[in-house]
């Protein structure tokens, strides 16, 4: 591996107008039209969809992305569809360098699969149904993370468009991410020779603060989850018969969970769960906070109603942007995402459930193991159960969190000139609450690479959710800024041996 870079960036490695020219047209003539068709088809990812391979979803929008990408006829590039047996495709690109000599490779990551389509979606949108609407291109997958494939070859062409010299390419999209990545780090290893000498990594599957300037991932939280389910009986009694002696499921449900969750803060109560947030990341959080203020909170659909003339807003946990903005990145918290046992409310009669069952979800610091606390949470929830009443707890996968690894001079300079160039403002810093579990597997298999995180899900993009919408504009902006990046590798690299020879 290559000893970190540290010269300063030579100006003027890209025209940046014309890179930012040339990416707008890319996405307005071709990119919106592949990402519309994308977003028609109901990729999910296999964690959601156990017929996957049957259904060919998936199959279907990684043969459309590969033949995008091969029919864009950039210079030396040569693409597959990576197989192996029972696990869901990659696709797997790679670009010579031009005008060096290094033996650094740039290493470009995304996903093609989606989350499923939950519900409350405006009622002239849908999952599955795009609509492209004053700059925002609606719909299921399109900003998490279809895009990333279509805007890595868009920033790699803008590179080529100019003669920039830039250092070998190399790009592997997935399509288990969703699911937590389990189909990932086989893959990986079955590449790793292939992968080269990783310096940089570009990951557009992140957040942004606003839509205003670059923002960097310094840090993932981590997942842990599976389904909890409470077994009290064999099958429904009459309430009015069985209430008092029977004890309700779901009141040993609550009873279990407060093991867990103080149920009045949402602090979670086993301390290992829990890690210092480091200094440099707690700084970097107010300076976030000052950028950002309120919207740090008010951007999401918060629930209101007429209060006397007035709207009531329902209230976050604190309003002190510092602490909303570490609470939601390296705080642990539970969430319950799903549940069985219950009927649809037109249908619930005076029945005492046999049983209750939750999907829970817990997001973890960067710094905590996950396995420890997949163990550590089966045990938890199980033992001694109330009542003596059936407890389990199947875990269905969990992912260690990730903290960046320190920037070295030329790639913080090259994020804050490309930020400068194309959004007038310098590079933001934002930890987010999600996961990407293969940017753990990255940093540990390339210590010294610098990881470029970031992505188009700004305010109100609401992944996951309903009304998902892609930001146009920006990912314009974001892909130009990708090229400058790239293109500051080799050029510091060049720096760096003349001040050698």
């Amino acid at each position: 591996m290559n000893a970190p870079l540290h010269r300063e960036i030579p100006a003027g490695l890209l025209d940046a107008d014309r890179a930012l020219a040339d990416v707008s047209s890319k996405w307005d003539g071709d990119i919106v039209r592949q990402l519309t068709d994308y977003i028609a088809i109901p990729a999910k990812s296999p964690g959601f969809d156990k017929e996957w391979a049957e259904h060919g979803y998936l199959e279907t929008v990684l043969r459309n992305a590969a033949e995008w990408v091969e029919a864009q006829k950039v210079e030396g590039l040569t693409l597959e569809i990576v197989r192996l047996e029972g696990r869901t495709p990659v696709l797997f690109f790679e670009v010579p360098a031009t005008g060096t000599s290094m033996t650094d490779t740039v290493l470009m990551y995304g996903h093609l699969d989606k989350q499923p389509e939950f519900t409350g979606w405006r009622k002239d949108l849908g999952p599955w149904t795009p609509k492209y609407e004053n700059g925002l291109l609606y719909g299921r997958g399109g900003a998490d993370d279809g895009y990333a494939v279509y805007a890595s070859i868009a920033a790699v062409q803008a590179l080529k468009a100019q003669g920039a010299a830039h250092p070998r390419i190399v790009g592997l999209i997935e399509t288990c991410e969703e699911s937590g990545s389990y189909d990932l780090l086989p893959y990986v290893d079955a590449l790793r020779t292939r992968l080269g000498n990783v310096a940089l990594v570009i990951c557009l599957d992140s957040g942004a603060g606003n839509y205003d300037q670059l923002w960097l991932t310094t840090s993932l939280r981590g997942l842990a989850g599976g389904t909890l389910k409470v077994e009290i009986l064999t099958e429904g009694v009459h309430s009015g018969d069985a209430s008092g002696l029977v004890p309700s499921s779901f009141r040993i449900m609550r009873q279990v969970l407060d093991r867990l969750e103080d149920s009045k803060t949402g602090r979670l109560l086993p301390a290992s769960f829990h890690c210092e947030v480091p200094p440099d990341r707690l700084a970097q959080a107010q300076a976030t906070a000052a950028i950002l203020g309120e919207e740090v909170y008010k951007r999401f659909p918060w629930a209101h109603w007429d209060c006397g003339g007035s709207t009531a807003f329902a209230l976050p946990t604190t309003t002190d942007p510092v602490e909303a903005l570490i609470n939601r990145t390296w705080k642990p918290t539970l969430s319950v995402t799903g549940a069985e046992g219950f009927p649809a409310l037109k249908d619930a009669g005076n029945v005492l459930r046999p049983y209750t069952a939750f999907k829970l979800s817990l997001r973890l610091p960067p710094l905590v193991d996950a396995a420890m606390v997949m163990a550590e949470l089966k045990t938890l929830l199980e033992d001694n159960a109330p009542y003596q009443a059936k407890v389990t707890f199947d875990g269905n996968g969990a992912a260690t969190g990730w903290n960046a690894p320190t920037m070295v001079p030329w790639f913080e300079r090259a994020l804050n000139a490309a930020s400068q160039a194309h959004f007038g403002a310098p590079c933001g810093y934002i930890g987010q609450g999600g996961t990407i579990p293969l940017m753990n597997m990255l940093s540990e298999g390339f210590p010294k690479a610098q990881m470029m995180v970031c992505g188009v899900l700004g305010p109100k993009s609401n992944a996951h959710g309903p009304n998902e919408f892609l930001h146009v504009p920006y990912a314009k902006k974001l892909t130009a800024a990708v090229a400058e990046v790239i293109a500051a590798l080799p050029a510091t690299a060049t720096a760096e041996a003349a001040a050698a020879a």
